[in-house]
């Protein structure tokens, strides 16, 4: 059985679930910032589903924070000194410019603890992501067959 944990609305109060059980593991100093990542991605995909479910799989216990909009398209993790923002690998490549002062791998971008996190740009990642995410997930369509006449 998956677990879903549904993103509160302004109008709804949130009960503590596995997102905010990691955010609560990680060192105090990241809190903020990984509250921070959190609101970029709800902000930037509203709907979105947040889970903690899509890294279970056997000898391995990943409890990371994810997005799914039908298909994980985001997620967010702490390893000193970075909060780091995981998304396609498509969001990684349409913003390279603006991410040359960042480290980045082809779906991270990791943002230094001692710098303020630029909430525009991981917003941009994420819309990005989420953008590639639906391109990939629609059926092509068969090209037609010639007749012979």
């Amino acid at each position: 059985m998956t677990e879903e944990l549904i993103v509160p609305t302004p109008k709804t109060k949130s009960k503590p679930n596995k997102t905010d059980a990691y955010i609560a593991k990680c060192p105090k100093v990241a809190h903020a910032p990984l509250e921070k990542v959190r609101a970029a991605i709800r902000a930037a995909a509203p709907g979105a589903t947040e889970r903690t479910d899509y890294f279970q799989w056997p000898g391995y216990s990943y409890e990371d924070p994810a997005f799914d909009y039908d298909g994980m398209f985001a997620w967010f993790t702490f390893k000193h000194p970075y909060i780091r923002l995981h998304v396609r690998p498509g969001a990684i490549q349409q913003h390279k410019k603006e991410l040359a002062a960042y480290t980045t791998t082809i779906a991270v971008v990791c943002f230094p603890m001692d710098r303020p996190i630029p909430m525009a740009l991981a917003k941009k990642l994420v819309k990005a992501s989420v953008n590639e995410m639906k391109a990939k997930a629609k059926p092509k369509s068969k090209p037609k067959s010639k007749s012979k006449s």
